[in-house]
């Protein structure tokens, strides 16, 4: 990361514009408005990715910001445009995602930053070892005039190459709901207990799997995955006694999210019972759905019609710093077309035309911004 931040700083020098970085570890850097004490934009994206990533997902977001400010060629416009790259959005470290736009949006707290890692390294800890000070964090929050916050992102789904458009409006970012389940019974002998007098915990498991995705081919738009399980004692001449599994629920609606996962809990109780199994749940994540704002949404719309392609609007599955920041400011995101639908994956890619494409709809952006009394006279909600 510290790699990263020098090299995203040269850019940007080049650009005569300084970066900085705050208490949370993001990259922060202001192109000056017209005039001193304006309003500002921000536009981002995460730095950080997953193991076995591609090179796209996040960083590009940073990278567009960038070739907006370039493409400026020194022009001032009435608001200031800070460009932001998150350090930490993923939450592959720490289990927890989100912690460097919750640092500008006020919601890092104490408990967040206790978190520890798998080697007992806590939040905190790890931005002392960064050579940052965690009791500054409150210095990262976004300045009280922003007008916004704009994220550019990889679609990192097959839709958008389904319907053979370079670039969408996204309208909301589903909710989430990650859940850890167990499952008990009672290991035993594998070749001297007989079938009808086994308590197999990992047999309860992949039976509630099957469920799992029974229920999410039933309800329009829902997506729900069961990305990791564990089996105790994990012998192969060993009944399982304990298998451990995670669940994820996505829906744009959180009624219909929310109901989904009550459904499973109790599908999964009443499997357990007549398997002579107990089960125990927990949640580790709830995530509210967010909607963008319809003014940007727009905006945007217009913006990709102006670069020669037909708007499209479309929820994202996956979960984005703009979902944070949109507690506190209008935010809104542009989705780009992701080849083979591949992402989190070294496979991921873009094509040079959408990002040519998408710089053009950024440029169309700030452009029909610059005239918008309404946009303008936006203050932050917070």
């Amino acid at each position: 990361m510290r790699e990263c931040h020098q090299e995203i700083s040269r850019w940007l020098e080049a650009l005569g514009v300084s970066a900085r970085i705050d208490a949370a570890g993001n990259i922060r850097a202001l192109y000056p408005a017209e005039h001193p004490n304006a309003p500002r934009l921000l536009i981002g994206s995460h730095l950080d990715t997953v193991p076995n990533a591609g090179a796209y997902d996040g960083i590009l977001g940073v990278v567009l910001a960038i070739a907006l400010l370039e493409e400026l060629r020194g022009r001032r416009l009435p608001f200031a445009i800070e460009v932001v790259g998150f350090s930490e959005e993923e939450g592959v470290r720490f289990g927890t995602p989100f912690i460097g736009s919750r640092a500008l949006a006020g919601t890092l707290d104490q408990q967040l930053l206790a978190v520890h890692d798998t080697r007992g390294i806590s939040v905190r800890n790890a931005i002392e070892e960064f050579g940052l000070n965690p009791d500054e964090i409150s210095h990262a929050l976004m300045a009280e005039q922003t007008l916004g916050y704009i994220e550019f992102h990889i679609e990192q789904g097959p839709v958008l190459e389904k319907l053979n458009l370079p670039l969408a409006a996204v309208e909301a970012i589903a909710g989430q709901s990650r859940l850890q389940f167990t499952f008990l019974g009672r290991a035993n002998h594998a070749g001297t207990t007989p079938m009808h007098l086994r308590c197999d915990a990992i047999a309860g498991a992949a039976e509630w799997i099957g469920a799992v995705e029974r229920l999410a081919h039933e309800i329009p738009g829902l997506v729900a995955t069961v990305g990791k399980i564990e089996a105790k004692p994990g012998a192969t001449n060993v009944i399982a006694g304990e298998a451990r599994l995670t669940l994820d629920v996505r829906h744009r609606s959180d009624e219909v999210r929310i109901r989904a996962v009550d459904d499973l809990i109790q599908q999964a109780r009443t499997l357990a019972d007549r398997r002579g199994l107990s089960v125990r749940e927990s949640t580790l994540l709830s995530q509210q759905a967010v909607a963008m704002d319809p003014f940007l949404i727009g905006e945007i719309q217009k913006a990709i019609a102006q670069t020669g392609c037909r708007p499209h609007c479309m929820v994202s599955g996956a979960g984005h710093d703009a979902m944070i920041l949109a507690e506190k400011v209008p935010s809104a995101m542009i989705f780009l077309r992701t080849p083979g639908g591949i992402s989190h994956d070294p496979a991921e890619s873009v094509t040079p035309d959408d990002v040519e494409k998408a710089i053009a709809c950024g440029l169309h952006l700030l452009d029909q911004l610059v005239a918008s009394r309404e946009f303008l006279q936006r203050t932050n909600r917070a």
